[in-house]
Formats: C-alpha cells, sequence, structure tokens
C-alpha cells in the first residue's frame, strides 16, 4: 500500500548525510531541551506574570499534553505526505510558537504558545526515527540511533545548566527567544538536504486521528492528574475516557491497512515486546528522577546543589553509552544487549534503594554510573530494534510509538513515584526505586524473550 518516490540507494551519501543529520538532531535538541527548561523557569514565570506555582505548572503540562497526544497521527500523516514535510513544518511551528512563548504577555497567551510548540515538537519526535532510518545506511542504523539517543541524553543532561545559566543572563523569554536562530537554521538545511521518503497511497483518516490524539490525550492527563495526587473521580474519568475513545478507534481502523494506533506492527513479536520493553524503561527513569531528589534530600539530608550534582552521572553516563550500544547493536542481538543493560539498570535502583544511611559521594555516584551504563546499554539497541521491526512503509507509525512508549513510560513512572509517597510516607523514596527495579527486571524479562523470534546476526 506504499509507493516508493524516493531513489533506490541505502541512506545518503556521506557528505549529504552530515548535513541532514545535522538538521535532524538541531531539532531533536531543541524539542528536547524545552521540557526542563521550562520546568527551571517555572518561579521565574509565576513570579512576572503574578500566577500561582499551582496555575504556572500548565507551562509544562499543556506542553506534554499536547506533544503526546498527536505523535500517532502525525507519524500516519508523516507517511502519506512524506516525513520530511512533517519534520520541516513541525520544526517551522515550533519556532514560531517559541516566538509567541517570547513575546507572551499574560499565562493564558503563554499556555496557548507553549500548545503550539509541543505540537511543533510533536511533528519533530512523531518522525524522527523514520528519518534516521531513511538517512543512514543499513549497516550504519546502530550508530544512527547511538547518535540519535546520544543528543537526547546530552540535552536531558545539560538542560537544567542552560537554564539556569540563561536565567543568570536575562528574563525567562530569552529561554524561548534562543530556539528562534537555531530552528530558522535547522529549517533551512533540512529543506536542502532530507530525502524524500516513501509515500503511502491511502488517505489520512481525520476522525480516527481525532479518537487518537483524544485517547492519548486522556490517558497522559489520567496518568498525570494521579501523580498530582487529584480526585480519583477526575482520574478514573479520564482512563475510562481514554479506553472508550481507544476502543472505538480501534473497531473503526480494524481493516485499515496502515492503522494509526499500529495494530498490525503489534501483531509482530519482535515489535510488540520492544515497545512494552521501552515503556517498562522509561517507567525506570520516571520513577527515579521523580524520587532521587526526594531520597537525596529528605533521606540522606543533602542540599539541593548535592542533589543536582548526585542526578547528573545517570543521563552523562547514558549520553556517552548511547553510541557505544548503537556500534555494539550493529554486531550483537539486539535482545541480549537490551536484556543485559537493564538487568544492570535493575541492579543500579537495588543498590541505591540500599545506601548505608550515611554514603560517601563515591558512594552514591558509582551507584547513579551503574543505571547510566545499564539505561544507555539497553536505549539504542532498543531503538534499532522497534525501527527494524517494522516495514519501511510503516516507519512514520514505528516512529511515532518510539517516542509514544517513552513519554507515556516517563508519565507511568512519575505517577508510580507520587503513589509511593502517598502510600509510604517518608519511606517511599526507597519503596519506589525498589518498584523501579522490579519494572527493570520486568523489561530485562522481555528483551530475553525477543531471542526467540530476533534473527542471528551474520
Amino acid at each position: 500500500m506504499s509507493e516508493d518516490t524516493t531513489p533506490g540507494i541505502d541512506g545518503l551519501p556521506p557528505e549529504l548525510r552530515r548535513w541532514a543529520v545535522a538538521a535532524i538532531f538541531t531539532a531533536l535538541a531543541l524539542a528536547s531541551l524545552d521540557t526542563a527548561i521550562a520546568n527551571i523557569a517555572l518561579p521565574a514565570i509565576a513570579a512576572d506574570l503574578h500566577v500561582s506555582p499551582a496555575d504556572v505548572v500548565w507551562v509544562v503540562n499543556v506542553y506534554q499534553i499536547a506533544l503526546v497526544a498527536t505523535l500517532l497521527p502525525l507519524g500516519a500523516l508523516g507517511e502519506i505526505v512524506g516525513h520530511q514535510r512533517i519534520y520541516i513544518g513541525g520544526l517551522l511551528l515550533f519556532t514560531i510558537a517559541s516566538i509567541g512563548c517570547a513575546l507572551a504577555w499574560s499565562l493564558p497567551s503563554l499556555v496557548a504558545a507553549r500548545a503550539l510548540q509541543g505540537l511543533g515538537a510533536s511533528g519533530i519526535m512523531a518522525v524522527n526515527a523514520a528519518l534516521v532510518r531513511y538517512v543512514y545506511p543499513t549497516h550504519m542504523l546502530g550508530r544512527g540511533f547511538g547518535h540519535n539517543a546520544l543528543v537526547v541524553g546530552t540535552a536531558f543532561t545539560l538542560g537544567p545548566t542552560i537554564a539556569s545559566g540563561v536565567l543568570a543572563l536575562g528574563p525567562w523569554p530569552w529561554l524561548f527567544a534562543i530556539n528562534v536562530p537555531f530552528g530558522l537554521i535547522a529549517v533551512w538545511i533540512g529543506l536542502k538536504t532530507l530525502p524524500p521518503t516513501p509515500r503511502a497511497v491511502h488517505k489520512f483518516d481525520f476522525a480516527s486521528a481525532a479518537l487518537t490524539t483524544g485517547c492519548l490525550g486522556l490517558f497522559i492527563i489520567g496518568i498525570g492528574s494521579a501523580a498530582h495526587n487529584a480526585p480519583p473521580a477526575l482520574v478514573g474519568a479520564a482512563l475510562v475516557g481514554a479506553i472508550l475513545l481507544g476502543w472505538f478507534m480501534t473497531r473503526r481502523q480494524a481493516d485499515h491497512p496502515a492503522p494509526m494506533l499500529p495494530i498490525d506492527l503489534f501483531r509482530r513479536p519482535m515489535f510488540a515486546l520492544s515497545a512494552a520493553t521501552s515503556v517498562c524503561s522509561f517507567a525506570v527513569q520516571g520513577i527515579a528522577f521523580v524520587s532521587l531528589p526526594f531520597y537525596f534530600e529528605d533521606v540522606l539530608m543533602r542540599t539541593q546543589v548535592e542533589t543536582g550534582f548526585f542526578m547528573t552521572p545517570w543521563p552523562l553516563v547514558v549520553a556517552i553509552m548511547a553510541p557505544i550500544g548503537g556500534g555494539l547493536s550493529d554486531r550483537y542481538r539486539v535482545s541480549l544487549l537490551g536484556g543485559l543493560g537493564l538487568a544492570t539498570l535493575g541492579v543500579g535502583m537495588l543498590l541505591l534503594a540500599t545506601l548505608p544511611a550515611e554514603p560517601g559521594i563515591a558512594n552514591i555516584v558509582w551507584r547513579m554510573m551503574v543505571c547510566g551504563i545499564g539505561f544507555g546499554l539497553f536505549q539504542t539497541p532498543n531503538l534499532r530494534a522497534l525501527m527494524a521491526s517494522a516495514p519501511p512503509h510503516r516507519s512514520g507509525s514505528a516512529s511515532g510509538i518510539v517516542a509514544t512508549a517513552r513519554l507515556t513510560g516517563q508519565t507511568l513512572g512519575a505517577a508510580l513515584a507520587a503513589l509511593c509517597f502517598t502510600l509510604a510516607g517518608h519511606d517511599g523514596a526507597t519503596l519506589a526505586l525498589a518498584l523501579g527495579a522490579g519494572f527493570a527486571a520486568l523489561g530485562s524479562v522481555m528483551s530475553f524473550l525477543r531471542m526467540v523470534v530476533e534473527p542471528p546476526r551474520a
């Protein structure tokens, strides 16, 4: 059900590939940085716009909701109109919305601009992995996905530092204004270098897009509300609504050649196991990055500055490990690499949960590094497995699932960490870390199960 409009080549020539990669990864870095940047800026925004902390949180929430809710529809649209068009359109909208954020005069105007920014980021992330698949030749896919993970990890690591530095020099609108020159340069390079991709012949189903957006949006709202101790009735209504919309959408697209919620891809054991493993791994990350600051400050009685230092080794080591894992995935089975990586992550979480009462700095740092090694070893091979297990003409939907699994896992992890604090009080962080170890073990088992269906490497 697709017609290939691309030249019959495997990836782009090296010189052209470098420029295409520059455009792809610049946009990905901007979209990845923006969540961390906004989190750091919330107190300054609340003070400047004279709003409460509870209200200003919508600056972050609306971005995440718009991002997650539209990933699958935009990935499906990319299969029809071309992934490069969705990518450039998303980047252009993200850049224009950044101007709107910088010029916002009130909380409603800022929230509206952030919603558009989230939609633009969705266009970037929905087809990011698909474009990497067409830019790099097959024998370099692991390296390409490793570079992709390196960009995300580096942005995640440096985001708070960059935001703090910008806020030290100027007001919070500068945080959004700095996106504009980088975004425009990436758009210009992308227009000249990104390759045309295969385009499907079926039409875009707007009704299914609306159902998918509603389903994912309500799911994220429900999980996020649970994390913020919203009334159970509200959480339940959102989750039930998500299930109902998902059911209607699944029924509507049961016979579709390329369903928006890619049921056809989930019938492939390798794809389904890789997606489930991804959700588990990012749930561990979500649990850890919500609970560890409380653990360091409330249990180990460390300062905020020390906590920031202790949080750095994990994402820093992930950024280092990402290209290493990518290179290994070009030679060894991803099921083995992913299983070993998540097993290592689980050990690291248990080591953190069983820290002595007064640990030294090195005692904390090496445990965080173990977690980073495990997560980094898993991430890139699993991304390769997800994309390689989908046929080329379904790359857009597979790419959408990559981002959806990541964000869903992180949101679920944050909600579970909040639940642990509700159930265990002062010991909630320790319980959350133990729960994270359990998710890592479950993900490791699912990764090893892929050995049954993964062909051996030549």
